[in-house]
Order: C-alpha cells, then sequence, then structure tokens
C-alpha cells in the first residue's frame, strides 16, 4: 500500500471518529441527561426529506426527451395536436435539431498529458479525423498537450499530422495542466465554435450540428452528454456508468430545463470561440471547469445541456483511481463554491430562481456530505438510550427514510428510460443494491476533500490511464 493512499485512509478514520464517534457519545450523554434533541433531529432528517423531494422533481421533468431522434412527421390529428401541447410546454418531445443556417468553422481542442495518454491518444484523433461530420465552414482539430520528456509517439502525432491537413500538433512548453493547454490551443484556434475535449472522448458524429442549433439560437455554451465506453470492465465501472446516466441524462438535463441554465462539464463541452477567448481557464483552479462556468454565468453569457449530443469517455476501474479523481471534483467544487456564490447573489445576470438553484447546488449539494453523516450519530444515540424516541419522531424518520430511500431508486429508473445506451439488465439491479455503500463512499471522499481544503492540501493525483487502448500501445511498442 502506498504511503498516499494509506494517508487516504488514516483521514477518512479521523474525519468519520470526529464527525460520527464523537457526535454519538455527545448525543448519548445529553438523551441520558433528559434532552429531547428533539431540533437536530428534526433538522437533519428535513434536509433529508428536501433532497429526496428535488430528486423525485429532477428525474419527473427529465424523463421528457428533447432533440434526441430524427423528427417523425404524424398525419394523426391526436399526435399532432400532442406535439403541440410539447411545444407550448417546451418540451418538443423525441425531435432531430435542424440547424438554422449552414454550419460555420469548427474547433476541437484536445487536452492531453502525453506520459499518462499516449496509449489513446492516437485512436482519440483517429475517430475524431474519420467519423465527425464535416461543417460547411471547414474543420480543424487541434491537439494541446504537455510532456515532461520527449516520446517516441510525438513523431507519429506529427506523422498523423502530414497526413491530416485539418489536424494540427501543439507541445505547450512549460505547461503543467489542461487548462494551460486549452489556453495554448485557443491562441490558434480559427473556428467560430470551439469544442473543448479530454482525450480519452469520442464524440458523436454529428455533436457539432446539434450544438450549432442552440448557438445559432443566441446560447454562448452547449454542454453535451458524458457516458462511459468500458462500462463492461468491472463492477466499480459498471456503477459510474449508470450514475454517468444519472448525472447527464437527469440531474444537468432537468436543471438546464428548469431553470435555462446549466454548467460546462470539462468536456463535450461546445463554446462560441470569442467567449471562451474572453473566459479561458484558470490554471490555479482544482476544477477548470467549474470555474469557467461560473466565470461565464456571471459575465452575462447563457450555458445550456443537450443530452443528445453525446460523447464516450473513460472511467477509472480501480478504487483508488476512482477516489482521487472524485476527491479533486469535490474539492474543486467547494472552492469554486466559496469563491462565486456571494458574486451570484448580487449578479444582476441571474434571475431568483437561479439563484435558489445554484444556491441549492453550490451549497447545499456540497455539504450534504456533512448532513448525512449526522444522522448516523443521531441514530447510534438512540441505540445508546433506548426508548428515548417517540412516535411521531419515529413516524417523521420512516418518512424521510423512505422517501430518501425511493428517491435513489426512482432516479435510476428514470435514467434506464432516457439512457443512451441501453444496459443489461442487471446493471441497474446492482446499482440499486449497491446505492447505499456508493452514496457512503462518495459522501466520505467528499468528507476528506474538505479535511483537504480546511489544511490548505491541493495536490492534483494525476488520474491513470491503464485501460485496454494503453495496453495495446505497450504491446505495440514492443
Amino acid at each position: 500500500m502506498t504511503k498516499t493512499w494509506s494517508s487516504e485512509i488514516q483521514k477518512v478514520i479521523f474525519t468519520h471518529v470526529l464527525l460520527i464517534g464523537l457526535p454519538a457519545i455527545f448525543y448519548g450523554y445529553l438523551l441520558l441527561s433528559g434532552w429531547s434533541l428533539v431540533a437536530p433531529r428534526v433538522v437533519v432528517l428535513t434536509l433529508f426529506l428536501g433532497n429526496a423531494v428535488m430528486i423525485i422533481f429532477e428525474s419527473s421533468n427529465a424523463l421528457f426527451r428533447r432533440f434526441a431522434a430524427h423528427r417523425r412527421q404524424s398525419s394523426r390529428p391526436s399526435e399532432r395536436s400532442l406535439s403541440q401541447v410539447k411545444a407550448w410546454m417546451g418540451v418538443r418531445g423525441a425531435e432531430y435539431p435542424h440547424p438554422l443556417e449552414p454550419l460555420p468553422r469548427c474547433s476541437f481542442l484536445v487536452a492531453a498529458y502525453l506520459p499518462n495518454e499516449q496509449g489513446l491518444i492516437v485512436e482519440t484523433l483517429n475517430h475524431l479525423l474519420a467519423h465527425i461530420e464535416r461543417p460547411a465552414g471547414g474543420l480543424e482539430i487541434i491537439l494541446a498537450y504537455n510532456t515532461p520528456v520527449d516520446l517516441p509517439i510525438e513523431a507519429e502525432l506529427q506523422q498523423l499530422a502530414r497526413q491530416h491537413t485539418e489536424l494540427t500538433i501543439l507541445r505547450v512548453e512549460g505547461s503543467r495542466s489542461k487548462a494551460e493547454n486549452i489556453n495554448a490551443a485557443l491562441d490558434i484556434a480559427t473556428g467560430e465554435i470551439a469544442c473543448v475535449l479530454d482525450a480519452d472522448h469520442h464524440p458523436s458524429a454529428d455533436c457539432f450540428r446539434r450544438a450549432w442549433h442552440w448557438i445559432a439560437q443566441g446560447y454562448d455554451v452547449v454542454q453535451g452528454r458524458n457516458i462511459i465506453r468500458n462500462y463492461d470492465e468491472n463492477f466499480l465501472v459498471q456503477n459510474v456508468a449508470i450514475e454517468f446516466e444519472q448525472l447527464y441524462g437527469i440531474s444537468h438535463a432537468a436543471k438546464s430545463f428548469l431553470t435555462d441554465s446549466s454548467i460546462f462539464g470539462g468536456s463535450n463541452g461546445y463554446w462560441r470561440t470569442s467567449v471562451l477567448k474572453q473566459i479561458r481557464f484558470n490554471p490555479a483552479r482544482l476544477t477548470e471547469d467549474i470555474d469557467a462556468s461560473l466565470r461565464t454565468l456571471l459575465n452575462g453569457y447563457k450555458i445550456l445541456h443537450d443530452r443528445s449530443i453525446v460523447t464516450s469517455e473513460l472511467a477509472p476501474a480501480s478504487l483508488k483511481t476512482f477516489w482521487f479523481q472524485r476527491k479533486r471534483w469535490a474539492h474543486g467544487w467547494l472552492e469554486v463554491s466559496l469563491l462565486y456564490q456571494r458574486r451570484m447573489w448580487r449578479s444582476p445576470h441571474f434571475n431568483i430562481w437561479q439563484k435558489f438553484y445554484w444556491t441549492y447546488l453550490l451549497y447545499y449539494c456540497e455539504s450534504f456530505a456533512l448532513i448525512s453523516l449526522q444522522l448516523l450519530p443521531v441514530l447510534l444515540a438512540f441505540l445508546l438510550v433506548p426508548g428515548a424516541v417517540s412516535g411521531q419522531m419515529r413516524t417523521y424518520f420512516l418518512i424521510a427514510g423512505g422517501l430518501s430511500l425511493f428517491s435513489g431508486i426512482y432516479q435510476i429508473v428514470a435514467a434506464a428510460k432516457v439512457a443512451s445506451r441501453r444496459y443489461p439488465l442487471a446493471y441497474y439491479l446492482k446499482h440499486v443494491l449497491f446505492l447505499p455503500f456508493y452514496v457512503t463512499l462518495k459522501n466520505s471522499i467528499a468528507i476528506v476533500a474538505i479535511y483537504d481544503y480546511l489544511n490548505g492540501e491541493n495536490t492534483w493525483v494525476v488520474t491513470p490511464r491503464d485501460t485496454q487502448a494503453q495496453k495495446r500501445y505497450r504491446l505495440k511498442q514492443g
């Protein structure tokens, strides 16, 4: 076991003893002393109840499909009437977007850290060169990468660029981050639309055409849907695949439908290039994508989520890799939340509903790991003091707990309904059964991220790419 991994386990033990063990003893002492602890119980259970209601609300809203398939003409009056009702409601159903005018020149900005991603970058570039529809205005692909040492694959990349004039290979000297790589690519990008991609992403052929439908109507950023390509690799990846269907098919979609607002998720995001050149990315942020999202919205620009713009990516296949990736996400979200939340409240570019929803997203969702842990010490205290639970409190607990459990299952069922890929039924069943443990794992990661933030620790741990593509590359090299 590496020193880094063992230190993470020590943090988990320390934080959970601090947040669960000590409060449980304290609550138990108060109960034995005659305190009822009604207030803390009601607060925690109410927060659980509110979160469950929001999940059910989002899942129900996102069950409507939008711009997912070819438009189907119907001669039946009843179906035409239903289509008109959906149009009035803003949920047009399964329709394929028709661009308002020809596609302008488009750019892919692909960021890579080559010692880590050299086994998959050629595969990604070949996908972009072979499978993406060419816009009327032309296509350019810019690979912006950094590497601390010269690598044999660089010659292969240059050879590929000589064979395809639309491909540009850009080694960014001195770069230590994805943000610096994308910023360097922006300096030479010539497309009117710029799609930011990670090195493992394979977008759908019609991605620019779908994004242009929205950008031509005044939106500045369109975030697409990310799905997991290596979903059958192991049990952990299967759960991540279902989680991504919930995240991009339900949560982000509902947020966009409800608030006409969304986030840029780091990859498969389609920007009006002039806006991205103004916003750029901050290398100092652990989640440069969320930081850019908030700055974009605070500058009055509009972000939309379209789940029919699909890209596939590779999920971490080991618990250690998953842990450090999710800890960086949680740490970065917390950093951005504390930095921008008050500015958002004062901003004239957010209406009341958007301010409420973004407060829920930034503060409540980020603090929910702490909130959820406080339920355990209360329950442990009641186990230590038999008979301390009143009938009314027991009923309220059953309602809040039952609805929380139902909301998680309901979201998974809704995600199965709108999933971009038809996974085996067993994946969903296993995810339902594993859900309490999976949520506990993610909450534990979030708690450790908060601990690191308070201690000023923000070490970036690179997500290893030990995938089948990497293995094929190593075999090729000998």
